[in-house]
C-alpha cells in the first residue's frame, strides 16, 4: 500500500507535512510494514527537510514534483497547465495503480477538479461530494456531514447518492454496519423543506441504506446518527456557521477566564475539564475530509494543518484503502440505480 502526501500543500508546508509523515511512518514501520508513505514535492527540498528532522527509516520515499497549485489559481486551468504539480502528478500515480491514496492540505478546488479529470467518477455517481466529520457533543464521537461544498447546485439524486457514499464510507472506515443516515432540513417532518429536499427524502426512504428521516441543524451536534446529508450549499453554510459560532464562544469564554483573580483561579482548578471541552472541537484527529465519488481515495486536510493533523490523516487513510470503500460505494450505487436513473445526457 502506498499513500502519497502532498509535501507542498497548505500554510505550513513542507515542515509540518514532513513532521507528520515521519510520525506516522515511524509507527507504521512496526504496525503496518506493508505501508509506504510518499511525500511529493521538490526532491531536494523535501529530502533536506527529512534530514533536518532526523529521518533515517526506510518506509518514506520522495517523489519529485516541480510545480505547486496555489489557492489563488483557477483550479481547472491550473490542473490542465501544471502537469508536474504535486496534486496532478499524485493523482496520475493513483490512476496508474502505482499509489492508493492522496492526502493534501492544498487547494480544494484543484483536488476536486484534478480528481474529476484524472481519476473520474465512480460509475453511476452523478457528482462527487466533500465530507467532513462533525463532533457529537454528548458522547465524544463524530458524525459524517456531506456535501460540504462540492456542489452548490444540487438535484435530489445527488443528495440521495450522498447518503449512499456517506453510509459506505462510515461502514468501511469506522466498521459500523448499516449506519443511520438523516437529511438536514428545516423540520423533522417528511413534508418539510423545498421540493429538492422533499424529493430527496422520497428517494432516500426508498433506498437500501438506513435512512431515518430529517434532522434540524440544532440537533446535528447531539444526534446519535452516523451520517447527515444535504446539498453542498446548505452543508457548507451549516459547517462554517457552526465553526464560527464555536470559535466565537470559545474566544469569549477564554476572555472571561482571564477577568480577575477569581476567574483565573477557577480556570486553573477546572483546567482538565476545559482541556476536554477544547478537544471535542479539535478536528486534528479526525483524519481529513474525503472527496467521495472519485475512482480513488483523495483526502483533504485543513489548510493550516500541522504535524498532528497530517499524522492522523495518514493513519486513518489505511482502512479507507484496505476495506476498498471506493468499491463499496460502487456496489451500493449499482444496488440502488433504478431509483435515480436520469437522461443519459446527465452523464
Amino acid at each position: 500500500m502506498k499513500i502519497i502526501v502532498d509535501g507542498m500543500g497548505g500554510d505550513n508546508a513542507p515542515q509540518e507535512i514532513v513532521k507528520g509523515t515521519i510520525k506516522a511512518a515511524s509507527e507504521l514501520a512496526s504496525t503496518e510494514p506493508d505501508v509506504t508513505v510518499s511525500i511529493i514535492g521538490p526532491e531536494e527540498l523535501i529530502g533536506n527537510c527529512l534530514k533536518e528532522n532526523g529521518w533515517n527509516g526506510s518506509n518514506i520515499e520522495v517523489i519529485d514534483a516541480t510545480e505547486v497549485i496555489t489557492n489563488d489559481e483557477a483550479p481547472a486551468m491550473a490542473v490542465r497547465r501544471k502537469k508536474d504539480s504535486t496534486i496532478v502528478k499524485a493523482l496520475n500515480l493513483i490512476k496508474k495503480g502505482e499509489a492508493d491514496a492522496l492526502i493534501s492540505a492544498g487547494s480544494t478546488g484543484a483536488l476536486l477538479a484534478g480528481g474529476l479529470v484524472t481519476l473520474g467518477r465512480i460509475k453511476g455517481i452523478r457528482r462527487p461530494a466533500i465530507a467532513a466529520w462533525f463532533p457529537k457533543l454528548h458522547n465524544g464521537g463524530t458524525t459524517l456531514l456531506l456535501d460540504c461544498g462540492a456542489n452548490v447546485e444540487a438535484k435530489p439524486e445527488y443528495i440521495f447518492q450522498n447518503g449512499i457514499m456517506g453510509a459506505m464510507y462510515v461502514e468501511g472506515v469506522k466498521g459500523i454496519k448499516n449506519p443511520e443516515v438523516r437529511l438536514l432540513n428545516i423540520g423533522a417532518e417528511e413534508t418539510k423543506g423545498d421540493e429538492l429536499h422533499k424529493e430527496a427524502h422520497r428517494l432516500l426512504a426508498s433506498g437500501s441504506i438506513n435512512f431515518t428521516g430529517n434532522i434540524e441543524g440544532r440537533d446535528v451536534a447531539v444526534t446519535d446518527c452516523e451520517v447527515v446529508i444535504t446539498d453542498g450549499f446548505s452543508g457548507n453554510v451549516f459547517l462554517k456557521s457552526s465553526e464560527g459560532a464555536v470559535l466565537a464562544v470559545m474566544n469569549r469564554f477564554k476572555e472571561k477566564l482571564q477577568e480577575g483573580l477569581k476567574a483565573k483561579l477557577g480556570a486553573l482548578l477546572a483546567y482538565s475539564k476545559i482541556k476536554e471541552l477544547k478537544q471535542i472541537f479539535d478536528y486534528a484527529d479526525v483524519g481529513g475530509a474525503p472527496i467521495l465519488g472519485l475512482k480513488g481515495a483523495v483526502l483533504k486536510v485543513h489548510g493550516n494543518s500541522g504535524e498532528r493533523e497530517v499524522y492522523y490523516a495518514i493513519i486513518k487513510a489505511i482502512p479507507y484503502i484496505r476495506n476498498n470503500v471506493t468499491q463499496m460505494i460502487a456496489d451500493a450505487v449499482t444496488q440502488n440505480e433504478e431509483l435515480f436513473k436520469t437522461d443519459s445526457a446527465e452523464e
